[in-house]
Formats: structure tokens, C-alpha cells, sequence
């Protein structure tokens, strides 16, 4: 822990059970927190807006909006908190909670809630490819040193592993390999990345590969032979950029408008990525050091907050892209620590918003959607949807925002212990399951959806998303009704509001494809739902508010996390990546807002 400077105005903030961390001048409880990567909820980015990073003060002075500067007593409420979910009073908003002494806080259970760290279920039939790494391994055996010895060590090793052929270098790898080499007996792997000498492992080491679909919200990862193409590990990881802002442009209006900004969220993700690396090897007993070759995949924002790029001009319309093409970087220039020349490659992307693991996606469901009338959809913050018939690839983004994923809703939560994710009608009575079976903190997104459908068919919420006053368990929060699911989580008159919305701009988006390719909705073969929220949402729940067509069931597949597979793939075959690219360049990207139906497309697809 560094010291503090009381002279610039510095206080040391203890989260309770979670560490400790030193708040600067003028700094909120939630800056310090995601700066120190404290665990701490911020759906709303910071704007005071959400509810979902509430903290409690047990010990010290903070200054809080609308109360006295002074710690609050324990049965006051914060005047600007809109109806927040835990029972106990005294919870604030730590975006608006700022130190004026050392500070001990308790952090709510619904915001610092963290979802498992298992990775998503892929493709049921993943398509067979064969193995092809752009990283070739050799093993090399050199004779020990003569006493006088009049060749050094790169002339040896270069002659023994490809005769008069002298590869170019990697220099970092180069300054590691003489003690490598008297370490193991003048015996070691070497490894090449297209022509590249890159690394060293000890003799008998693998080169392992690492694939990560970059999502908003969630980074999946997998570990992978270079040699046999055999997937050894997976897992999943919360993106930290998450305490920034569930959405999108929360983040980017981060990196524009704060100067340091953008190199806190390149960072965050970065370290997110090695401890994901370290975690994986660890599974297997490997070392990161074997991670010869990395291929990220994500969307325009998280592709170019990765790589430092200017988003100024991805904040705003026409939301146009730095660049779109595929992108290598030697992976420690991005702040990773495996293989001293391992590179980085990042999948291209389409335009706009539309990224590097819609492309992933649609490279591992080809195979599905060869023929036919086929629609890929993958819902997250930013929902990307491809529209395939007779050929043509039609792509484009809609800003559906996080409340589907339990973002920006007042009591939304990740998919933890303690979430609803799960609500049905039975017997006229709403009943709902909990993840882990305790006692219920909030909604995540599949409950979120559930709940909604549930309380259509009671009759509770009627078509034009207005929670009635009838039941026993419509209450008032705020000069609003809300709907109690359990003691202290509800789905409020706001939250029934950003779910039509978020709706809403998904199945607009599908409309114009459709009429743009000059389709009728009953004219799809398949739907291919795709992503963490589309692994787990109720199809009959969705269909019932017309987030899908009505189509029969056997139309729509869940796939799962398709762009983790698909950049897995491009791991492991260079072929792949190369067809990932023909892929990207195929996509015919549509900006949606420039469609003169849209708007009326928008509004007509927000009632139930």
C-alpha cells in the first residue's frame, strides 16, 4: 500500500473484506475503487444515476449530495438515491461519495457481486478444422562449447535449426536465449511465428496459444496446443472496464473526456487479459511464458480502447472506426507478459460497432448458415445482427444498451449468487428462482426479460409497458410503481421502460434487414442467437414481447458464445484467420439510424 500524502489531499479508503486502496484529492469512493481495481459496480459509469455501486460508511467523514457533510447516521437515507434495493438504510451511491478522512466502507452485496468464472457454452457441433499455427516449434540440441570458441551462440543455433537460413529476431528473445541455453544443457524449444524467431522454452515445452473474445462485459479465454490444435483450457473473466460503464459510450466519454482516461481502461483490460493467461496455464501447469501467439476479438470500442486508438470519433455519429483491418502488435507492447516476441492479433473489424468477434461469430456458425435465409444475432450492450441470404452478408449494430444484461436497471445485478434469473406465471402466482438459492439481491439479465413476460401475461404490465396499480405487490418507489419480486428487489416503472427500449432497437434493427433484403420476417429458415445473454434467455419469454418473430421453436437455435470459437479457429489455423478477413470484407455494414424507416420502425416495436 503506498503512502499517503495528506499534503495533496489523499485519504486511505478500506473497502471491507475487499482491500484497501488511497483515494486522491477530489476523487469519489468509485474513482479509487475501479483505479485500484476494487471490485465495485459503476453500471451507470459514475453519473450518479444507477443505484448499483451503493456503499455504506462505517467509519470516517465523507461529504455526500443533498445530506450534511458529516458521516450520516445510520437511519438516514440519501436524498438523491432513487428507491435503492437493499433493506438497510444508510447505503449511498459511491460515484457521489467523497472522502474527507480515511474511510472504512461496506460494499453492497449486489455490487460487488462477480459471476463465476466459468466460460460460456460454445457450438454444440463446433466445425472440424484442421491445425495450422502461424508458430512453428523446434527442438534444438547443440554441442557444448569448446574451450576456445570461435562461433557464438546465435550462429550455432541458427545453423543447427535451419542450415544457412537466418530467420530475423525477436530481440528480446535473443538476449534470453545464452543462459537458456547453459540452463538446460545447451538443449531448448525454439519457436517461430512466420519466419520470426520470437522465444525459447525448456526443451520438451509446448507452444500454447491464447484466444480471448473481448466482450463489454465479459472476456472469455481459451488455451490452446499450437501443435495439435487441442483446446486445453477455458474460462471466463468480468471485463474491468465494467466499473467504467456498462454501456459503451459510458466508456469512450471516459477516455475522451478524462486524460487519463483512456490509458486506465487500455490497462484494466490489459491486466484482466494476463490474469486470464496465468489462470488458464495454471489449469494445466503451464507457464505463460509458453504463449507463443495471442488472437483477440472484439467490438470497434474494445478493439481500439485495447489499442490506444483515438474514440473521439467512434463516440459520435457516424461512429466511424481508426482502422478496420486486421491489426498485429508484439504482445508486450499492450502490457502482456507470455513469450518475449509473442504478437498479438487482433480480428478485423466491420464498421461502426460492429467488430472483430461478430466477424469470429459468423467465421464458426458458417457452416450453419451456408444456405437459406439465416439471421445471426448476438445480444450484449451492443447487439450485432447479420442478415444472410443468397450470399450476401447484411450487418449492422443497434444500441440495445445494458439493460438486458441487468445494467442500468435499479435493482440489476451480474448473473452472481443472489440474482433473479429466473421468473415464471404459475397459477396466477409470479414465482422466481435465485442463483445459488439464497436470498435474492437483484435482477440479471434473463431475469430481467422473464419478469417482464411474467408480469405481461398477469396482466400486471399491459401492452404499452405500464405497470397497473391492482396487485398487492405494486408498490411506490419514488413517485413510481415498481413490481416486488422479493424483499428489496423489484422491476420499477424505468426499468419496464429501458427493457422496451433496448427491445425495441434489436427487432428494428432485424425489421430493416429484412426489408432491406426484401424478406418477410416468416421467410427466415434460422435464427442463430448467440452471447452470454443468449445462452440463457427463455425463447418464449423474448417471442412473447416481440423481441423475436414469432416463429416456431425449432427455427431459432442458442448457440452460445459463438465468437469465442470462431477466435479459437483463427488460433489455430491460418487459413481461418485468413477466411475471417474474406468474412469481415464480405459484410455489407448498414448504419441503421440512416434508414429513413428506422425511427418509425423504433417506435412502432416499443409496445408489448
Amino acid at each position: 500500500m503506498p503512502q499517503l500524502n495528506r499534503t495533496r489531499g489523499e485519504f486511505r479508503i478500506t473497502f471491507a473484506g475487499l482491500g484497501e486502496a488511497v483515494a486522491r484529492a477530489g476523487e469519489s469512493v468509485l474513482d479509487c475503487a475501479r483505479r485500484e481495481g476494487v471490485r465495485l459496480a459503476g453500471a451507470c459509469g459514475g453519473r450518479g444515476a444507477c443505484g448499483s455501486c451503493l456503499v455504506r460508511v462505517l467509519s470516517g467523514e465523507a461529504q455526500i449530495p443533498l445530506t450534511d457533510a458529516s458521516l450520516p447516521a445510520p437511519s438516514e437515507a440519501d436524498a438523491s438515491l432513487p428507491a435503492p434495493c437493499e433493506e438497510n438504510r444508510g447505503w449511498f451511491r459511491a460515484c457521489l461519495v467523497k472522502p474527507q478522512s480515511d474511510l472504512v466502507v461496506e460494499v453492497s452485496e449486489r455490487a460487488a457481486a462477480t459471476a463465476s468464472g466459468g466460460a460460456l457454452p460454445g457450438l454444440e457441433e463446433e466445425p472440424p478444422f484442421a491445425c495450422d499455427s502461424l508458430v512453428k516449434s523446434h527442438e534444438v540440441r547443440l554441442d557444448p562449447p569448446r574451450k576456445i570458441e570461435e562461433f557464438p551462440d546465435r550462429h550455432r543455433l541458427y545453423e543447427e535449426m535451419c542450415g544457412v537460413m537466418q530467420p530475423e529476431a525477436d530481440p528480446q528473445a535473443l538476449q534470453a536465449m545464452p543462459q537458456m541455453l547453459r540452463d538446460h544443457g545447451c538443449r531448448l524449444s525454439a519457436h517461430l511465428r512466420m519466419g520470426e524467431l520470437i522465444g525459447f522454452t525448456a526443451p520438451g515445452k509446448r507452444a500454447l496459444g491464447l484466444a480471448v473474445d473481448l466482450g463489454t462485459t465479459n472476456l472469455a479465454g481459451s488455451l490452446t496446443d499450437l501443435e495439435s490444435g487441442e483446446r486445453l483450457a477455458g474460462m471466463g473473466m468480468e471485463n474491468p472496464q465494467v466499473a467504467y460503464g456498462a454501456d459503451l459510450i459510458s466508456r469512450l466519454n471516459h477516455a475522451i473526456r478524462t486524460p487519463t482516461g483512456g490509458p486506465e481502461l487500455q490497462s484494466a483490460v490489459a491486466k484482466t487479459i494476463q490474469a486470464l493467461a496465468v489462470a488458464l496455464c495454471n489449469q494445466v501447469s503451464a507457464d505463460p511464458a509458453q504463449i507463443a501467439d495471442i488472437v483477440i476479438a472484439g467490438n470497434t470500442a474494445m478493439h481500439h480502447l485495447l489499442l490506444g486508438l483515438p474514440v473521439s470519433q467512434l463516440a459520435s455519429a457516424p461512429f466511424t472506426a481508426a482502422c478496420c483491418g486486421a491489426t498485429d502488435r508484439k504482445a508486450r507492447d499492450l502490457g502482456l507478459e507470455v513469450m518475449s516476441g509473442a504478437c498479438v492479433h487482433l480480428l478485423p473489424n466491420i464498421g461502426g460497432f460492429v467488430g472483430g468477434d461478430h466477424v469470429a461469430a459468423l467465421l464458426a456458425t458458417e457452416h450453419l448458415w451456408e444456405s437459406g435465409a439465416s439471421a445471426l444475432i448476438d445480444i450484449g450492450t451492443n447487439t450485432e445482427i447479420s442478415l444472410i441470404h443468397r450470399g450476401t452478408i447484411s450487418t449492422a449494430s443497434t444500441a440495445s444498451g445494458p439493460a438486458l444484461e441487468g445494467g442500468n436497471i435499479s435493482c440489476g445485478m451480474r448473473a452472481a449468487d443472489g440474482a433473479i434469473d429466473k421468473v415464471w406465471l404459475h397459477e396466477g402466482e409470479i414465482r422466481t428462482r435465485v442463483i445459488g438459492g439464497g436470498q435474492a439481491l437483484g435482477l440479471c439479465g434473463s431475469g430481467v426479460l422473464d419478469a417482464l413476460s411474467a408480469l405481461r401475461r398477469a396482466g400486471i404490465v399491459n401492452g404499452r409497458g405500464y405497470i397497473s396499480p391492482g396487485d398487492a405487490r405494486v408498490e411506490a418507489r419514488e413517485g413510481m410503481r415498481a413490481f416486488a419480486l422479493a424483499p428489496g428487489v423489484g422491476l420499477t416503472q424505468d426499468d419496464v421502460r429501458a427493457v422496451l427500449l433496448a427491445k425495441a432497437a434489436i427487432r428494428a434493427g432485424l425489421d430493416l434487414l429484412l426489408e432491406e433484403a426484401g424478406l418477410k420476417e416468416e421467410m427466415l429458415e434460422r435464427v442463430l442467437i448467440a452471447g452470454a445473454f443468449g445462452a440463457y434467455l427463455d425463447l418464449a419469454s423474448a417471442i412473447d414481447l416481440g423481441l423475436f418473430p414469432a416463429l416456431p421453436l425449432e427455427r431459432f437455435r442458442q448457440i452460445g458464445n459463438a465468437a469465442g470459437v470462431g477466435v479459437r479457429m483463427a488460433l489455430a489455423s491460418a487459413d481461418l484467420r485468413a477466411r475471417a478477413a474474406l468474412l469481415a470484407k464480405r459484410c455489407r455494414h448498414m448504419e441503421l439510424n440512416r434508414l429513413p424507416g428506422f425511427q418509425k420502425s423504433f417506435i412502432g416495436r416499443i409496445a408489448i
